[in-house]
């Protein structure tokens, strides 16, 4: 927790505040039993009488009206303290996700990093609280209590001064048996939000194949696990509260008897027991609400561990060797004896030995069958992976030379999987050029073969996507991905099998707006159609994560089994 402490940030005085107010509040509700108590000794049993009692009944409703309001102000300033501590974990968190690689989001699911954000922050937030009001209020109330309680009657003291070191031992041990469920707990709630992740995402393809009933049982399995994960985890921390209520009733009980014979007997007054029933009282409360947060503590325990893991991950793509003032010259990609294997174990690699040069301005395509890695390798040029073995150069500078925003700044890519946000089609646009002008967006729309079917809704360039862009087709999603990474105006463009959802005259028609309007830029297309491919200057056929074979379509047609199969199997379909 002090590692997180540092977010306190700005909201640091409200941290301070609170547990200020909080003394206040405390101090004047140990005074009030001793109020009340000479109410009784004096002005009721003594000679103090009428007048007496209601100038100190007039004090202690002062007392209670002060003690309420800071105890509301305490509150506040908790409140603010704590939900503003909240906010800067969160967008900590938030920061740190998006400087990760993609071996970095690799090692955390999505349903974990939500999780983090949300569930574990929420724990941290209500422990902070914890902290700056029960954590200061309990252990003052407590020693205050207990040292108006001894200068009442030192003797009967020894009722609680016994009972507090047996209840502080049953509740550590309670506790520390708990910290490893609430761990177990937390993990059940990934698997919770995985499930409704995957199943909100997969929506459609649960409605087409009619699974409803089945992703119902597979929910019911993991809302039942996490019940029973919270359920195992709980019932052992709420044995506090019988505990504590126990423990509270016997030390009254043994008070008023022991308390009353010493009244029958003349050496006690009766307002002196009434006030140290109450100090017994506001001591054993103390240790309810140091319980309270205890429980807390271990709950968000398990929720600091998870969060911190993330804050102190270890981001493997960095700009600490980069050149600030170096730039991509132009679009030539060479990869030197490239090796790279996504866990970093050398005895498996996904691409294995990669010689390549291409010049600036070229189309290369690239064919493989499924596992071939062919994305793994293009994903290497703007550094989305680091190399295990070799060098990758773009525009004849090692990529790690380069700042990561220099570089990918220079490289678009159109990655396998199209992702768009929510908020119009220009927006999304935007995200290659964020001051592109409206001519500039229509040129790179036309150059995509999207212009047309974005004219054709109502409100055209205007028209509101959706989460994920949910209203638009697959091929059109493709497309608008498209014209996004030209807007970049990049040096090198990367297709990712990214027209595998248009028809084959749209395909033709985007790759002969490429070669027209890009011919200076560099141009990588991963395709399943040969067709796509046959008109590069270059063509890599990648198998078993090596180049099998490259050339022109007439060199490989050739001289490469593997290419004419595909050619020929894939013109018999055609036919």
């Amino acid at each position: 927790m002090n590692k997180l402490m540092a977010y306190v940030g700005k909201y640091k005085k409200y941290a301070l505040l609170a547990p200020l107010t909080i003394i206040g509040e405390v101090i004047l509700e140990v005074l009030i039993p001793m109020v009340m108590a000479m109410i009784i000794d004096v002005g009721i049993q003594g000679e103090g009488g009428v007048p007496y009692t209601v100038k100190m009944g007039l004090v202690m409703v002062g007392m209670a009206v002060l003690s309420l309001v800071c105890g509301a102000l305490a509150g506040k300033f908790a409140a603010q303290a704590s939900t503003g501590f909240a906010k800067n974990i969160r967008k900590a968190l938030f920061d740190k996700v998006q400087d990760f690689s993609f071996k970095n989001v690799d090692r955390f699911s999505t349903a974990s990093l939500v999780t983090r954000l949300t569930t574990d922050v929420t724990n941290v937030q209500n422990a902070f609280m914890m902290m700056v009001r029960m954590a200061i209020r309990a252990p003052i109330m407590l020693i205050g209590a207990a040292v108006m309680a001894v200068s009442i009657n030192p003797t009967l003291s020894l009722v609680f001064i016994i009972a507090l070191p047996v209840l502080g031992v049953c509740i550590y041990l309670i506790m520390s048996n708990a910290h490893p469920r609430f761990e177990a707990m937390l993990k059940k709630y990934d698997g919770l939000n995985a499930r409704v992740q995957e199943n909100l995402i997969a929506v459609r393809v649960v409605k087409a194949f009619v699974r409803e009933d089945y992703e119902k049982v597979k929910f019911e399995e993991a809302a039942q696990a996490v019940r029973t994960a919270q359920v195992r985890a709980e019932k052992l921390v709420i044995l506090t509260m019988p505990l504590m209520q126990i423990m509270m009733n016997s030390c009254i009980v043994l008070v008023m008897w022991f308390g009353g014979g010493m009244i029958a007997r003349g050496t006690f007054a009766i307002g002196e027991l009434s006030g140290f029933i109450s100090y017994i009282t506001q001591i054993l409360m103390s240790l309810m609400m140091l319980s309270v947060v205890f429980m807390m503590q271990v709950l968000s325990r398990a929720s600091v561990t998870r969060i911190n893991e993330v804050l102190e991950e270890r981001i493997d793509i960095t700009d600490e060797t980069a050149d600030p003032n170096l730039t991509v010259a132009d679009g030539s990609i060479d990869f030197d004896h490239v090796s790279f294997s996504y866990s970093g174990d050398e005895k498996r690699f996904s691409l294995k030995d990669i010689n390549l040069h291409i010049k600036s301005g070229q189309t290369v395509g690239i064919l493989g069958g499924t596992g071939s890695s062919k994305s793994t390798l293009v994903q290497l040029i703007p550094r989305l992976y680091d190399v295990t073995r070799g060098c990758v150069r773009v525009g004849g500078h090692d990529v790690r030379e380069y700042k990561v925003e220099t570089l990918r700044n220079s490289v678009a890519m159109v990655l396998q999987k199209n992702v768009l946000f929510s908020g119009t089609i220009r927006d999304n646009l935007r995200w290659g050029d964020e001051h592109a002008t409206d001519q500039e967006i229509e040129a790179a729309c036309r150059a995509a073969q999207a212009h047309d079917f974005i004219m054709s809704f109502p409100k055209g360039y205007d028209t509101d996507l959706g989460q994920g862009g949910v209203n638009v087709s697959g091929g059109q999603k493709q497309r608008l991905c498209i014209a996004r990474a030209l807007l970049k105006k990049p040096k090198v463009i990367i297709l990712d099998d990214s027209t595998s959802a248009v028809d084959t005259a749209t395909d033709a028609k985007i790759r002969q707006a490429f070669r027209e309007q890009l011919s200076g830029t560099t141009t990588l297309i991963i395709a399943q159609r040969v067709t796509s491919v046959m008109e590069a200057d270059l063509i890599l056929v990648l198998d078993e994560g090596g180049i099998a074979d490259m050339g022109t379509h007439e060199e490989l047609m050739q001289r490469s089994e593997i290419y004419r199969e595909v050619f020929t199997s894939q013109q018999k379909g055609v036919a």
